[in-house]
């Protein structure tokens, strides 16, 4: 495989936590992703030689199977769904699959959802999967758009673990702030209200704590965020009560749109990025050391 080195490593320390790690990681190139994906903006990965992507908003409401060579192997039209802004996917143990309505760039959406399937390999036929709605609000807001300096509510990650699906938004604040708030839902059919768990801090720089992709570890010890350029590691926290916890932070040495990522096995990411003119639109491999 082709591999793109990298050698910056930035580590920052939250709670007063601290860690020490390697001064040199790889992120290998897997395969440039089909044009038919430009937009792409979640991802998922079931045990085999593919992956599932959605889009984002302005774009079918389907999801696709490509392998590891570019290829689409399936499209399939999701049922009792709209794409108004799919920005993530997951799966629960069960390999159902969970694709998240829920960008909202203005903060001003009441219609926040998670559309949830089955197992899209099992899918024989039509080319459709159907889909069953979980709505949340989020109760801290009262505003919709709320003032410049409380645009927390705009999301683009989500992750299942235990029965329960977590999100966690993208900070939009002006001045922006740095942190990210992270909400847990029942992964079961209906309307339910979002429970605030704690607040991610992390660097002020708008770009870089902009989250735009998240997944946890099988064990659930670790959680990976990405954002532009970035990766950050979160570890020793609790699901339960997010209050303190460890970040490692990775600068991957490229400035692409990075938009999904999850785990392939305890230590290996999936990671893809956007395609803009004549960067992104790629799949690649991260190592964790």
């Amino acid at each position: 495989m082709k591999t793109i080195p990298f050698n910056k490593v930035i580590i920052t320390c939250s709670m007063l936590l601290f860690l020490s790690c390697p001064n040199s990681h790889e992120l290998e190139f897997v395969t440039e992703l089909p044009k038919k994906l430009k937009e792409n903006s979640g991802i998922a990965y079931y045990n085999q030689e593919s992956v599932w992507f959605v889009e984002d908003s302005g774009n079918k409401n389907s999801i696709y199977e490509v392998d590891f060579k570019g290829n689409i192997l399936k499209e399939l039209k999701v049922r009792n769904s709209k794409n108004v802004d799919w920005e993530d996917l997951t799966t629960d143990n069960q390999g159902q699959l969970y694709i998240g309505d829920f960008g909202n760039n203005n903060n001003d959406r009441q219609d926040l959802v998670i559309y949830k399937t089955p197992n899209p390999n099992e899918v024989t036929s039509n080319n459709v999967i159907n889909s069953e709605r979980i709505e949340f609000w989020f109760p801290e807001q009262k505003e919709f758009p709320p003032s410049e300096a409380n645009l927390f509510y705009d999301a683009e990650s989500l992750f299942y673990y235990s029965n329960h699906l977590y999100i966690i938004t993208r900070n939009r604040s002006k001045p922006n702030t740095g942190e990210a708030l992270i909400y847990k839902i029942p992964a079961v059919k209906g309307r339910h209200e979002a429970k605030l768990l704690g607040t991610i801090k992390m660097p002020s720089n708008k770009k870089t704590s902009q989250i735009t992709s998240a997944d946890i570890s099988p064990d659930g010890k670790t959680l990976v965020l990405l954002s532009r350029g970035t990766l950050r590691l979160i570890t020793d926290f609790s699901l339960s009560d997010f209050k303190a916890y460890t970040i490692t932070e990775i600068d991957l040495g490229i400035n692409s749109q990075l938009e999904s990522v999850c785990f392939k096995d305890p230590k290996t990411l999936l990671i893809s990025d956007e395609r803009v003119k004549k960067t992104g639109g790629n799949l690649y491999f991260y190592k964790l050391k």
